[in-house]
């Protein structure tokens, strides 16, 4: 007898921009993935003028009111038995944006949160990482929003970086472009402007030439610009690519065009003909930073990554093995397993041996070994600063089995492994309480030595055993043959000792011990 087909979960996400408000509508199948049976757009510019009055217009909330009400009506209709709703830059910067999301909460039963950057940032990444095939590359994942852009490093499908600039296509239109038609000196200022923001954003050396994924609107319409230009209007635009010179060559000629005129451009959203010169200055100056020959259009966005994160609630709530999540993203950072392994077992012993005299806490065995499998991912970026690397990789990876306090403590842990030792001067380890801070120095102190210890990369050191004699800690490398050669070891682990040291308040002295018999 066959069984009737079980009806599908649908779900819904609504995105609240600074320009545009977006739901979308998906049925999801474990086995299929999402298919999207309704979308609803509106163009309330929710952030008008917030720039000038650090408030959301009252009449553009009454638009983006009822444009939510419509919205919620239509998810109800669909049959949607999850909702989630997220707004982004106006209201994060609004004074009375909070009132508005709880007025929306209490009389329309939407659960509309106001995030953060970094959440906008992510939720745009696992967007594009689920569309494209982002191995082996660096990737830089820009999203342009109203009122900012949110920008995306990865290396080899990892988020290295994160960061959310004021560089919205509205708000720079109303701070740049505030004539009737935009002349040459307005559109310098504007992308100078860019420019000089964009450079301290981020090492632009370290993306030198990354592959470029654009999304939003600004990108998307850029892109339909430019594919009817080439006679190619009625294709699908996701994976579009457009070139730097193209993107110059059509920048120019907007720049040429009152906002009447742009209107009736192939390929551009009329109501997007006022803001899209900002938009496309913005992408101008991303491919120029980078030195790259094109860009790649994403036509899925926020709201998609909105409802991964929803399913990926669900998969995430299985019971994993948070060490064995470790070791699966050391390997996916192509990290040296044996290496890391030999440091866990060696910073494990001196814990043994230490954690009396160090007066540490329960947890601190668990956040080094955790640390000493992962402190040196960052040499998937570079080696030269890998430690810092280390520490982003840490805290924007996807599944590692930590909450986010303890993923905050052994990122930092993993940041001190090497160069300088933990000081008040890095913001985000000032920013821990001071019993937070002291767990971070013991530990990162551990795990200095113990690295230093395997300094060639040879697990040459087979025990380590620890005296505390005359004021001193003595530790002493025995190495696992009769013939075998510590001495780069020991003296990796002297040049590291400094941070124990000072937690121990005595001097730490490291030497070659009787050698195990083979």
């Amino acid at each position: 007898m066959t069984q009737p087909d079980v009806p599908l979960e649908r779900l819904g996400a609504i995105d609240v921009g600074s320009n545009s408000i977006r739901l979308v509508i998906a049925e999801y199948d474990p086995e299929r993935g999402f298919e999207i049976i309704d979308e609803v757009k509106d163009q309330p510019r929710l952030g008008t003028r917030v720039d000038a009055t650090g408030m959301l217009d009252r009449t553009a909330m009454t638009r983006a009111f009822a444009a939510l009400k419509r919205m919620k009506e239509v998810a109800d209709r669909r049959g949607v038995t999850r909702l989630a709703a997220v707004a982004t830059s106006a209201m994060r910067d609004a004074k009375n944006g909070e009132t508005f999301a709880k007025r929306v909460r209490r009389q329309l039963g939407i659960p509309l949160e106001i995030i953060d950057g970094d959440r906008e940032a992510q939720l745009s990444w696992r967007s594009v990482a689920h569309h494209f095939r982002l191995e082996n590359a660096r990737t830089l994942v820009a999203d342009i929003g109203g009122g900012s852009l949110e920008l995306i490093g990865a290396v080899d499908g990892l988020v290295e970086v994160t960061t959310s600039l004021p560089l919205g296509a509205v708000r720079l239109t109303e701070e740049f472009l505030t004539g009737a038609r935009s002349t040459r000196i307005e559109v310098a200022a504007l992308r100078k402007h860019i420019r000089r923001t964009l450079k301290k954003a981020l090492p632009w050396r370290d993306w030198h030439q990354a592959v470029l994924i654009g999304s939003g609107g600004s990108f998307t319409n850029l892109a339909r610009m430019a594919a009817a230009r080439a006679g190619h209007l009625g294709d699908a635009i996701h994976g579009t690519k457009v070139g730097a010179g193209e993107t110059e060559s059509l920048l120019e000629w907007l720049a040429t065009k009152s906002p009447e005129q742009r209107a009736s451009v192939a390929g551009l959203n009329p109501q997007r003909a006022d803001i899209i010169l900002a938009g496309v200055a913005v992408a101008a100056e991303l491919l120029d930073v980078l030195d790259a020959r094109e860009l790649t259009a994403s036509a899925y966005g926020l709201r998609e990554g909105l409802l991964l994160e929803m399913v990926g609630a669900q998969e995430l709530s299985r019971p994993n093995d948070p060490l064995q999540l470790m070791r699966e993203f050391v390997d996916r950072c192509r990290g040296d397993r044996r290496h890391v392994e030999q440091v866990r077992v060696i910073a494990a012993a001196l814990h043994e041996q230490l954690a009396a005299a160090l007066g540490g806490s329960a947890e601190d065995a668990w956040l080094l070994d955790a640390a000493a499998l992962l402190h040196d991912v960052g040499q998937l970026v570079s080696y030269r600063n890998h430690h810092k690397h280390s520490y982003q990789l840490i805290m924007h990876a996807d599944r590692l089995g930590l909450d986010s306090r303890d993923r905050a403590l052994v990122a930092l842990i993993s940041r001190y492994h090497r160069k300088r030792g933990p000081t008040k001067k890095h913001e985000e380890f000032a920013r821990l309480s001071h019993d937070e801070q002291e767990t971070v120095r013991r530990v990162s102190g551990l795990l200095r030595v113990a690295d230093g210890l395997d300094r060639g990369h040879t697990a040459s050191v087979d025990r380590v055993t620890v005296a505390l004699e005359d004021g001193k800690c003595i530790i002493r490398a025995s190495p696992r043959l009769r013939d075998a050669d510590v001495s780069l070891e020991v003296w990796g682990a002297n040049r590291k000792s400094d941070v124990l040291a000072r937690m121990l308040g005595c001097d730490v002295v490291v030497e070659e011990g009787l050698p195990v018999e083979a």
